[in-house]
Formats: structure tokens, C-alpha cells, sequence
């Protein structure tokens, strides 16, 4: 999912962005010859991710810096851990600096999040992400979820089915019934291709089960809910919640029976882990 391609042309993009005419402040304060050794080391406690992405920002500046690492994506760390040490030319390494930093500090964050959410989990139900991801970097997101311990949910819309609410309204509305819809949509779909249905209310459960789904999402579900449903479901489709999760009620949610626990809170509102590049002159 996170490949070369993408990396390179976001971490392009974002270079760009910094310095569209060049880094004014490094070429008229730092001598073209001047040599420079940095140090990746954590300021806080947390979960590893995006440390290639990191190291890419720099040897996209310039190919002769190099980038040890210390430490790998999925790695736990600690404050004042060292993650990385980059050596090279000043100027590239001043130029990548708060690049490199801005991805491995937002990745980290979501991976912090996932592992904390894993945790609560504490291996009843599988967690998952959604598509409630920052426009132009789900895959960076959703890689940061995977180092976390999470699960990727569906990439994007085009590589799962997934009838929400607003297509089940939109089917009320042609007079089709639910069981229908998901019967019509299987035989033109790829065998390979599972179907996901959401579902608000428990007495939607039962047409869905009737149609085939493969999974069936509770949506914004009581807890009592969610066992009534998972007893409704009773092994014939795997379980979805999502709605009202929060790391406070993860471990409730997840004592219910169901399958999978999803959340935008994954990727949507995490908070940037705090690392640090210390730089040291060599000449």
C-alpha cells in the first residue's frame, strides 16, 4: 500500500511546498561545504512509524546523505530513545529537516493511538481503521495503523463493497428492499468480492442476513445492542462495530462478542508524537 511511488511523490510534494525557491535562509547562512550529523531521538513515550519515509526525505534532497537507523516501524520507544542518526551535507539535512519530521511524527502519533487501542482490545475483537483519513495521505495513515497493531479496514471505495445508510436510503426510496439489493449486487459482482452492510437498528439485522452479507456493521450501537445483535447474527456474518468508540469504551465494546471494533478516531484526530532532530556541526 505505502509504496516507493507514493512516498516519493508526497514527500516531493511536501518539499515543494517548504522551499518552492530553494531553502533562502540555508544558502545565505550556511556555507555550501559545511557537513552536518543529527540525532532522531524521542521526546515522549510512544509507537514507531514512518521511519523509511523519514529517511527518504533527506536522500530526496540529496543523494549522499545518509540515514542510520535505530530503530524500526511497530517498535515501542521511550523518551530520550534514539531513533536514527542522519549525516550528510548541512544544507540538505536543514532543507529535509521538518519534512522528515512532520511525516514520522504524524505516523507515529496514529501508530501511538492504534497500540493503545490494541491494547484495550485486548485480543477479543480486531481493530480497524476507516476511511476518515487526511486528504492525499491515507496510505501513510493506514501503513501508521498497520504498525500500531490495527487493521486496515477497506483502502477506498474501490476495493470493497460497503452499503451505508445513505445507500440504504437511497434503495428505500426506489422501493428496493435491503435482502434484494444485496442479492442483485452479488451476481454481478467477482466471487472473490465480499459485501459489507451497515445497519442502524436491530430489526434491519435480519433482512441483511437474509440477502447474503458477508459483514454486517452495527452502527452507533449500545452495548446491550451490540450483544443482542451479535446474538441475532449468531456466526452467520462477521460483526462490525463503529460509533461511539473511544479508548474508554473499547474494553465494553469489545467484551460484547463482536468481530471487528472500526474508528476514524485512528487516523482523524491523533495528536503528533514530539521527536526531536538535534543537530550536530562536524565543520
Amino acid at each position: 500500500m505505502l509504496t516507493t511511488a507514493t512516498i516519493d511523490s508526497a514527500l516531493g510534494i511536501a518539499l515543494d511546498e517548504d522551499a518552492p525557491w530553494g531553502d533562502i535562509t540555508g544558502e545565505t547562512f550556511i556555507p555550501a561545504t559545511a557537513s552536518a550529523r543529527a540525532q532522531l531521538r524521542a521526546r515522549e513515550d510512544g509507537v514507531l512509524a514512518g521511519i523509511e519515509v523519514f529517511a527518504r526525505a533527506f536522500t530526496l534532497v540529496d543523494d549522499t546523505v545518509t540515514v542510520e537507523l535505530d530503530a524500526a516501524d511497530g517498535d515501542a520507544f521511550s523518551a530520550g530513545q534514539l531513533l536514527a542518526t542522519v549525516t550528510g551535507p548541512a544544507r540538505a539535512v536543514l532543507r529535509a529537516e521538518r519534512i522528515a519530521l512532520n511525516f514520522c511524527q504524524r505516523m507515529s502519533g496514529v501508530a501511538t493511538q492504534t497500540r493503545a487501542y490494541v491494547d484495550a482490545a485486548a485480543g477479543r475483537a480486531r481493530i480497524a481503521d476507516t476511511r476518515k483519513t487526511t486528504p492525499g495521505l491515507r496510505a501513510f495513515e493506514k501503513h501508521a495503523v498497520v504498525c500500531g497493531g490495527g487493521h486496515n479496514h477497506r483502502f477506498g471505495l474501490s476495493d470493497a463493497v460497503m452499503a451505508k445508510d445513505n445507500h440504504l436510503a437511497v434503495l428505500a426510496g426506489e422501493g428496493r428492499s435491503i435482502a434484494e439489493a444485496i442479492r442483485a449486487a452479488r451476481a454481478r459482482l467477482p466471487h472473490t468480492t465480499m459485501i459489507e452492510v451497515e445497519v442502524d437498528r436491530l430489526d434491519q439485522v435480519q433482512a441483511v442476513l437474509d440477502g447474503g452479507a458477508d459483514i454486517i456493521m452495527l452502527d452507533n450501537f449500545t452495548t446491550d445492542q451490540l450483544r443482542e445483535g451479535v446474538e441475532l447474527i449468531a456466526g452467520r456474518a462477521v460483526v462490525e462495530a463503529s460509533g461511539n468508540v473511544t479508548l474508554d469504551t473499547i474494553p465494553e465494546i469489545a467484551a460484547t462478542g463482536v468481530d471487528v471494533i472500526s474508528s476514524g478516531a485512528l487516523t482523524h484526530s491523533v495528536r503528533a508524537i514530539d521527536l526531536g532532530l538535534d543537530l550536530v556541526l562536524e565543520n
